[in-house]
């Protein structure tokens, strides 16, 4: 097939599912205001498998857009009146601060204007609003099932795309055109007209940016458009609704700064002497810039922090809940845009960032429910006397994250907080400072008090003032184990509640008698999920004797099947690490293994990808090491990268020993169909979080966390609940008071 062909059937087959879905996601919510759509298409070909959820976000994107409006009416207003408002229930549009849009006829005109000066030519692309008249029963899933794209273009990494309208708008009741220009090529697409029922399309300027370079906009015009707008007598005003299909690929995604956050704005640190470069890992490109935060900055964020509380505490937590789960819904509307920074912030595949922002919207979900049912306890005593308990919040809480899951760390540390009633200054890693901002602004616009969660960026020097400062009631960090005891050393001179979330070097043990594939995948997730940077990996593979060799063929094979690259095509199942000292320093590490016996069955290598605009980044072949031994480097210390060390075992009490020789204690798995050994050997494992037949599955109503040097306390379930609270003892006297003096 042709590109011209395989481009205008691509085209028309977007043109078709957006039509569609617009009538069928849109209509409904169309009376809170005209939508705007902006068609983007990427020059990566394979990136069409991002469509259906790019369609299903138009919908949530409207009321993301209505949230943005109202965020930035109640901020403004919260900081002219230098309060915080007192109902803290989830803010809507103001329809009364809203004004008349252009008429059809200044519409119209404008619209000539631009087409006869010839700016309409220089923009980069048009916008559209989109009015639905009349609804048509369309389901987009059959839609997209419907959809028989092969391929599409690939333009160069250096080439300009420009687009253009096609003509001027015409009369024609029965075609929709659209046209796109690239180089010398002309493309052309027409849908029939029962597809644009009920649609009306007013193209409005959009103005070309930065990030317009190496993306393919499709504009089109409708034959009915003018003579439907002039039977309007006026439109509202519109939200902005920016639909683009998920076709962007590493190194064209740019991220919003600055990334300080408090008070409910991004903030500008004014001194950026000490700024860094964040890099892309799966380009080696420079993202942004990071400002690290000083002793006035952070005093900044912690007594804003210290203001919402003061509000924050004193409300029900119904009414808490109702907040939270407004940003739980704001997080799901945006979840596509969510997990796509996330890719460009930290490296992994735009696969599991899906899954981290789902597990930060289920955990905000779950502290929403309780905190609707936070209670003390009624002691009845004798004489009708009685006493009763009360749980109250601590206060400022601290945040400290980590690279490895930067969004939903965020969200795992900040949702026990704000049910509780605290509020919270949160650090990110330096390494991937971008989408915990996100976070800040989605608990802005769900309604939260200004300063409810802030967001400083900064090394160790900013982790230090946050752990000293005196307003500063508790800090949760998860990261390595000497970084840990130091926030614990600090944290002891204030006798601050601390919660420690550290390393791991956890054991999985596969018995004879386990389902051979369950088990291979089983240690596939242990190893190379998140490209092997999670705490909790089974890196330790424990595999009894008798099928060793058949394991180790499967696990090796499955393993030189892993696709690696981009980590923003559908695709791939490994991106890149999440810097180059870091994929160093896991080289150095198989380098070491295989200087003390180890043998290396597969990877353990730099993977250059052929794309040359991903051979900047730190991308590695997942290794799997055999003939270890207990006493080997690669056994004993965390590697946090793709690295499967393979160890065999004859029985059950040896097995059980070798895994508890560990001075770390996060997690352990077991395989075998014998349910009964399960629970024996789960029993005598020294580790907080155990897998039976499964791993690194992390249900947000379970409690997490290690034993021995693997931390202290818990993130997720109930029982987080008491690390964010303090316990208060009331007495109710109902007699006389009888002295003993």
């Amino acid at each position: 097939m042709s590109n011209t062909v395989s481009f205008s059937t691509q085209i028309a087959a977007i043109m078709d599912v957006l039509a569609k879905a617009a009538v069928a996601e849109i209509t409904k919510l169309i009376d809170e205001g005209t939508v705007v759509l902006r068609l983007e298409m990427c020059r990566k070909e394979n990136e069409i498998e991002g469509l259906q959820n790019s369609l299903q976000l138009m919908e949530r994107e409207l009321r993301k857009a209505q949230r943005e409006v109202a965020a930035r009416v109640r901020n403004d207003r919260q900081r002219s009146e230098g309060t915080v408002v007192g109902s803290m229930s989830p803010r809507k549009g103001n329809e009364g601060d809203q004004k008349d849009q252009a008429t059809p006829t200044e519409i119209s005109e404008r619209f000539n204007d631009l087409q006869q000066s010839g700016h309409l030519e220089e923009t980069g692309g048009l916008e559209f609003l989109v009015k639905a008249e009349r609804v048509e029963e369309h389901v987009v899933r059959e839609t997209i099932e419907d959809l028989e794209i092969q391929d599409s273009v690939d333009f160069t990494v250096d080439e300009r795309v420009k687009v253009e309208p096609k003509s001027h708008p015409v009369y024609d009741d029965n075609v929709m055109s659209g046209s796109v220009q690239a180089e010398q090529s002309q493309y052309r697409a027409s849908l029939p007209p029962d597809v644009m029922e009920g649609l009306i399309l007013q193209p409005r300027l959009q103005q070309p940016g930065p990030s317009s370079e190496g993306l393919l906009r499709a504009s089109f015009t409708c034959g009915k458009m003018l003579k439907t707008l002039l039977n309007f007598r006026r439109l509202r005003p519109a939200a902005v609704l920016s639909t683009a299909l998920r076709c962007a690929s590493s190194g064209t995604v740019d991220v919003k700064v600055p990334l300080n956050f408090w008070s409910g704005d991004r903030v500008k640190i004014k001194d950026v002497s000490t700024a860094e470069h964040v890099y892309e890992p799966a380009t080696g490109r420079v993202l942004c810039d990071l400002e690290p935060c000083g002793p006035i900055e952070v005093n900044h964020a912690v007594q804003a922090a210290q203001s919402a509380y003061q509000a924050w505490s004193r409300i029900s937590g119904m009414d808490r809940a109702g907040i939270m789960m407004e940003a739980a819904r704001i997080i799901e509307d945006r979840r596509e845009e969510i997990a796509e920074i996330e890719v460009v912030n930290n490296g992994k595949s735009i696969t599991e960032a899906r899954l981290d922002v789902d597990s930060a919207r289920l955990c905000i979900e779950y502290y929403s429910g309780l905190a609707r049912t936070l209670a003390g306890q009624h002691v009845q005593l004798t004489g009708g006397s009685f006493a009763y308990t009360r749980r109250e919040p601590l206060g400022v809480c601290v945040g400290i994250g980590a690279w490895n899951y930067p969004f939903q760390i965020a969200a795992w540390k900040s949702a026990p907080a704000l049910a509780c009633g605290n509020s919270m200054v949160f650090k990110p890693s330096p390494l991937t400072p971008v989408t915990a901002v996100l976070l800040a602004e989605i608990y802005n616009m769900a309604g939260a008090p200004v300063g409810l969660f802030n967001v400083v960026q900064g090394g160790h020097e900013t982790g230090t003032l946050l752990c000293h400062h005196p307003d500063v009631a508790k800090v949760s960090f998860t990261g390595s184990v000497p970084t840990g005891k130091k926030i614990m050393e600090m944290c002891s001179q204030g006798l601050k509640h601390v919660t420690l979330e550290l390393g791991g070097k956890s054991p999985l043990l596969i018995f004879e008698d386990s389902d051979l594939m369950n088990a291979v995948n089983g240690a596939l997730m242990a190893n190379f999920l998140s490209q092997g940077q999670v705490c909790s990996n089974g890196t330790r593979v424990f595999v009894q004797r008798r099928i060793l060799n058949e394991f180790l063929q499967e696990v090796v094979r499955r393993t030189k099947a892993i696709d690696i690259g981009d980590p923003l095509l559908e695709s791939t199942r490994m991106g890149a690490l999440v810097s180059r000292p870091h994929l160093d320093r896991v080289l150095g590490f198989v380098e070491q293994a295989r200087k003390e016996g180890a043998k290396v069955l597969c990877g353990g290598e730099r993977f250059v990808p052929s794309d040359p605009k991903l051979r900047g980044g730190n991308y590695m072949t997942p290794c799997v090491l055999g003939n270890c031994s207990d006493d080997m480097t690669c056994v004993k210390k965390e590697i946090f990268g793709p690295v499967m060390s393979v160890l065999p075992f004859d029985t059950e009490e040896e097995a059980v020993l070798r895994a508890n020789d560990s001075a770390l204690g996060l997690a352990a798995g077991v395989f075998t169909s014998d349910l009964k050994r399960a629970h024996r050997v789960v029993e005598q494992l020294k580790a907080g979080f155990c897998f039976i037949n499964n791993y690194n599955i992390t249900p947000v109503e379970v409690p997490f966390g290690g034993f021995k040097m693997s931390g202290i306390g818990r993130e997720n379930g109930q029982v987080t609940i008491e690390h964010y609270t303090q316990m208060k003892s009331v007495f109710v006297e109902m007699g006389d008071v009888d002295s003993i003096l």
